[in-house]
């Protein structure tokens, strides 16, 4: 479903992706892990035809991301981490202009819409009379979630997508996600909330500095390096070692 061959992103002199190569078969969710500045977002940015990549290439359901960028974007759905909307609109004219971009009528649409917002326990007279600049930032998230599933992609692409949502939400989309994969999209899931991602996700891929670093099940990848937990072990591969002394050591900078 998803394959990158030496995938690479560079900004002027500086690589912020540097030549990825992994694959992502149908039914599996995939956490797609490094700290601040590993190229996570660049390289989803790429994934769903949002920057050209410097070098190498990647199909998405066997399209070329360069050649069929247009096909790319039909077969992907992608939440960003910036949870960006058009204020000015409603939820629903958002959702209805999302879905009206995809080909989908509105007699098909607005079924998809209500079945999303009642999972997602909103009230279509919040998302019909409320603009998108008044509300919450998790009733935003999940109305770009809603706009990301619409049209039934094949892959979905998800930027740190529980920023912003209550416990509820939270357990509500973690089921949601798990439901999807086996149906048999490919699930990639980027977060720093790495309890949930070793508790729903059935490979993790890590990133620094633009290279992989580590690619396999989270329990194996940790056993194997006596982690203990995942989160250890992202510390331990990320150079965050000592992080738990250095925080002690700046707390008593407040003592009198």
């Amino acid at each position: 479903m998803i394959s990158l061959q030496r995938l690479t992103k560079r900004f002027g002199t500086q690589t912020a992706v540097d030549a990825l190569s992994f694959e992502i078969p149908s039914g599996q969710i995939v956490g797609f892990l490094g700290p601040n500045g590993a190229g996570k977002s660049t390289t989803l940015r790429m994934l769903t035809g949002m920057l050209e990549p410097t070098e190498g290439a990647a199909t998405i359901c066997g399209f070329d991301l360069r050649t069929q960028s247009l096909e790319v974007k039909r077969h992907v759905g992608f939440v960003p981490d910036s949870g960006a909307v058009f204020e000015s609109l409603t939820g629903l004219e958002y959702l209805e202009m999302v879905a009206a971009l995809y080909g989908i009528s509105s007699a098909a649409a607005l079924p998809r819409i209500e079945q999303f917002i009642t999972f997602f326990d909103l009230g279509m007279d919040t998302l019909g009379d409320k603009l998108l600049g008044a509300y919450s930032k998790g009733m935003r998230r999940k109305v770009v979630i809603t706009a990301a599933l619409l049209h039934n992609p094949p892959v979905v692409f998800f930027d740190e997508p529980l920023d912003g949502l209550d416990a509820n939400a939270a357990v509500g989309f973690k089921t949601l996600i798990q439901t999807l994969a086996r149906e048999g999209k490919a699930i990639v899931y980027s977060s720093h909330v790495l309890d949930v991602v070793e508790r729903v996700c059935d490979r993790v891929i890590l990133i620094d500095k633009g290279r992989l670093i580590v690619d396999g099940r989270p329990d194996s990848l940790v056993a194997a390096h006596g982690s203990g937990t995942l989160e250890k072990l992202f510390t331990q591969l990320t150079g965050g070692s000592g992080l738990e002394r250095r925080a002690e050591d700046f707390a008593k900078t407040f003592r009198s």
